[in-house]
C-alpha cells in the first residue's frame, strides 16, 4: 500500500550519526545566494495531494506536520522556484469500476491544481513551455508545470490525454507501484505482465510524443526503459529515481541503462525516498504498528486533515522509539548523486526529491533545506553553469526538445 510506504519515509526523527555531513554557515549562505539567482526546479512534487485537505493553505507554513514538506514560506526559504506538480492516482484493482474511479480521480486532481493557481495568481503561475519557467521567476512567482504519476486515469479513455495536454500536462509516467493496462511496474509483486510496454502503452507514448509531452520512466520496469530507448524519437526522463549500483532496488537504474539514457539525451532526476536509497529494515511489526496508528486516527491517508497530520507525526515518533528504522541521510543521497554524476556527467542529472510523496531525509526534511544540496555541489567543484543545469536546465532542455519535435513532426511528409 502507498500509505505504508509513505509512513516509512515520514518518520524522519532519528538522531544522525557522528559522521553525518555538515556544512558551515558561509557555505550555506553562498549556496542559498546562488540558488536564488538560478532557476531551481524539482521534477516531482506530490504536493497537490494536500490541496484538498482541510486546513491546508499553500501560502501558510505547515512544518512539524507529517503531511507537508512544501509550502510557499519554505519554498522561499529553500530558494525553490517550483517544478512539476503531480497528478497522482493510486493503482486500483483494474476492474471497470476502478478504471472509472481513476479517470475521475485524475480529473479532480487536475482541477485542484488549477484551482490553486486561480486562488493564488500573485504567487504561482502555470508554465506550459520550457521558456515559461524563467519568465515566471522573473515576475516573482513560483513555477507550476503539471505532471501525471501513473497513467491509470487514462485507461478508461486514452483520448483524454489531449484534454490533459490542453489543461497543462507536460510530463507523463505510464505506471506506479503495480502493473496497469499500459506497462509493467518495477515493483509489482506479481512480476512482469507485458514484458515492457503493452501495445496500448506504446500508443499512449506515441500520442504523448506527438503532443510534446515528456515521458517519465520512473516506477516503470527495466523492460519499459528498454522499449522507450528503442521507440522514443526524443529524450525521456526519470523524474525521481536513483542508482542501482549503490542500492540494488528495482526502482533504481543500473549503470548500463544510465549510459543509454545519457546517450539518448535523457536526464535522471535523483530522488530522496529513503526506501530507494538504503535498506531501512522495515519489518512486519513496524507495518502492523503503522496500520494500527492509522486505524486509531480514523481516516485513510488521502482523507487526513492537517490537524490529523500533527497527530500522525506524534504517533510515528512514538513508533520510532519502539520500532526504529534506519533513516536515510544526506550521506546516502549523495552516494547515489555522486555515482550518477560520475557515470553520466552533470548534463544528464537533475533533482526530483519526491516531496510530499515519501521523500525526505533525516537531515533534509523539507524544501527549506535545499541549499545543502547546492553547498555540496559547490564543495565538489561543479561550476555555476553545471549547477544551473542540475537544478532545472537539463530537464527544461528535454522539454524543449519534446516540444520542438511536436511542432516539426506534422510537417514531415507534407508536400512543399
Amino acid at each position: 500500500m502507498r500509505v505504508l510506504s509513505l509512513l516509512v519515509s515520514l518518520a524522519l526523527t532519528a538522531p544522525l550519526s557522528a559522521q553525518a555531513i555538515e556544512f558551515s554557515a558561509p557555505e550555506l549562505a553562498r549556496a542559498a545566494t546562488l540558488q536564488k539567482q538560478l532557476l531551481t526546479l524539482d521534477s516531482h512534487l506530490d504536493t497537490p495531494a494536500n490541496f484538498h485537505r482541510e486546513g491546508f493553505n499553500i501560502e501558510q507554513r505547515h512544518d512539524h506536520n507529517a503531511l507537508s514538506q512544501v509550502d510557499l514560506p519554505r519554498m522561499q526559504e529553500g530558494a525553490l522556484d517550483g517544478g512539476f506538480w503531480a497528478i497522482y492516482t493510486d493503482q486500483g484493482d483494474r476492474s471497470p469500476a476502478a478504471h472509472q474511479h481513476d479517470r475521475d480521480a485524475g480529473l479532480l486532481r487536475l482541477m485542484e491544481i488549477r484551482e490553486m493557481l486561480a486562488a493564488h495568481p500573485d504567487t504561482f503561475a502555470l508554465a506550459l513551455t520550457a521558456a515559461d519557467a524563467a519568465r515566471i521567476k522573473a515576475a516573482g512567482k513560483r513555477v507550476v508545470y503539471i505532471s501525471m504519476e501513473n497513467a491509470s486515469p487514462l485507461v478508461d479513455d486514452p483520448t483524454l490525454l489531449s484534454f490533459y495536454h490542453q489543461a497543462g500536462l507536460r510530463l507523463l509516467s505510464t505506471v506506479h507501484f503495480a502493473n496497469n493496462e499500459f506497462a509493467d511496474s518495477a515493483t509489482d509483486s506479481k512480476g512482469p505482465e507485458w514484458k515492457g510496454l503493452r501495445p496500448a502503452g506504446k500508443a499512449l507514448v506515441d500520442e504523448a510524443v506527438r503532443l510534446g509531452i515528456v515521458i517519465d520512466q520512473s516506477h516503470a520496469s527495466d523492460a519499459v526503459f528498454d522499449d522507450l530507448i528503442q521507440r522514443m524519437p526524443v529524450p525521456f526522463v526519470l523524474s525521481h529515481s536513483s542508482a542501482k549500483a549503490i542500492y540494488n532496488h528495482p526502482r533504481n537504474l543500473d549503470d548500463v541503462r544510465l549510459k543509454q539514457l545519457a546517450k539518448a539525451g535523457g536526464v535522471i532526476q535523483v530522488n530522496a525516498y529513503g526506501g530507494y536509497l538504503i535498506d531501512t529494515g522495515k519489518n512486519e511489526a513496524r507495518t502492523q504498528a503503522e496500520e494500527a496508528l492509522m486505524k486509531r486516527i480514523g481516516a485513510g491517508y488521502d482523507d487526513l486533515s492537517m490537524a490529523q497530520g500533527l497527530v500522525l507525526k506524534e504517533g510515528l515518533a512514538e513508533i520510532d522509539q519502539r520500532l526504529p528504522l534506519r533513516k536515510a541521510t544526506l550521506d546516502d543521497f549523495f552516494a547515489h548523486f555522486e555515482h550518477i554524476l560520475a557515470v553520466v556527467g552533470p548534463e544528464h542529472v537533475g533533482i526530483g526529491l519526491d516531496w510530499d510523496g515519501g521523500g525526505g531525509l533525516a537531515d533534509l526534511q523539507d524544501v527549506s533545506d535545499l541549499p545543502k544540496i547546492t553547498a555540496w555541489l559547490l564543495r565538489q567543484g561543479y561550476t555555476e553553469k553545471q549547477i544551473a543545469g542540475i537544478w532545472g536546465g537539463n530537464l527544461l532542455r528535454v522539454l524543449q526538445q519534446a516540444q520542438d519535435h511536436a511542432v516539426a513532426a506534422p510537417a514531415v511528409g507534407r508536400p512543399s
